[in-house]
């Protein structure tokens, strides 16, 4: 029941707000190019990967300060939502220029909002954080993220549609857990889910290792950006259920004119996983 939660309190969180630098070093760089399959031969002042904002200024706690789901502690910047699974949900960014190699970056953070809303399993609660990121030249991304909240519960694997979609562009990659290890390590991202299978079976109730969000979103972020031969200026996201580990999983794109892209991943039985849609103008 929504009312479990005590939505006034949390929403004293809204306002918070936060401000943390870091920079695009060559190795942090190359770090998530390997990831990602591309030249590892960066220097300083050529573009940074796709998706490289979310390798910046991690929420970086001692062993002390973690939750037992690998996450730090609630109660910080975000407020201490009391129901146990948090995922990420969806997101929206705006590009304003490009991140570079060996830039320095500040994100601004504020909370934007904090909802509950109630699901087919029960409570939910959403929160709402935008950042706004700042290199040499100024503004490069405006970005509003949702996190979600839940009571775990029993998760299964999506059941395969009537008929898959396919994309006029496409590609597929095997979903391994040293992908999804390399990636928590170059994001510095603790949460178990990814890397700890038994956690996230006997814990979190899964099948398998969770394929971040923010993963599936830079993938597909990328096939934009070759699509339209620069990074978009739009790029809007949205999880529709967990992506397990084994396998492959598909990259999927359909133009909509030379402007819009519809953007989705896929589980290996086609099953969408996670919809985007990316256009060249804001």
């Amino acid at each position: 029941m929504t009312t479990a939660l005590d939505l006034p309190h949390l929403k004293g969180w809204i306002g918070n707000t936060r401000s943390v630098t870091d920079t695009i070093t060559p190795r942090l760089a190359a770090s998530l190019a390997a990831v990602l399959d591309e030249t590892v031969d960066l220097a300083e002042g050529d573009p940074a990967p796709a998706g490289i904002h979310w390798c910046l200024s991690p929420d970086i706690a001692p062993m002390a300060g973690l939750g037992a789901d690998g996450h730090p502690a609630r109660g910080g910047f975000l407020p201490p939502v009391p129901l146990p699974r948090r995922m990420w949900a969806g997101g929206r960014l705006r590009f304003h220029g490009n991140f570079r190699v060996g830039e320095r970056v500040r994100r601004d953070s504020v909370i934007r909002d904090v909802a509950a809303k109630e699901g087919r399993s029960g409570a939910l609660c959403f929160v709402t954080v935008a950042h706004e990121y700042h290199g040499a030249a100024g503004l490069v991304l405006s970005e509003e993220h949702d996190i979600v909240y839940r009571a775990i519960a029993p998760t299964v694997l999506p059941e395969p549609p009537a008929a898959p979609r396919q994309g006029d562009i496409r590609a597929e990659i095997e979903a391994s857990p040293v992908l999804l290890a390399r990636y928590s390590a170059v994001t510095f991202n603790g949460h178990r889910i990814h890397y700890d299978r038994d956690y996230a079976r006997e814990e979190e109730l899964y099948p398998g290792l969770i394929v971040h969000g923010p993963l599936q979103a830079t993938y597909l972020l990328r096939m934009a950006r070759d699509a339209f031969g620069a990074m978009p200026a739009r790029f809007d996201f949205r999880g529709r259920a967990p992506l397990f580990d084994g396998g492959t999983f598909s990259l999927e794109a359909r133009r909509d004119g030379d402007d819009r892209l519809e953007l989705w991943t896929a589980a290996r039985n086609g099953a969408v996983t996670l919809e985007a849609e990316a256009a060249r103008l804001p």
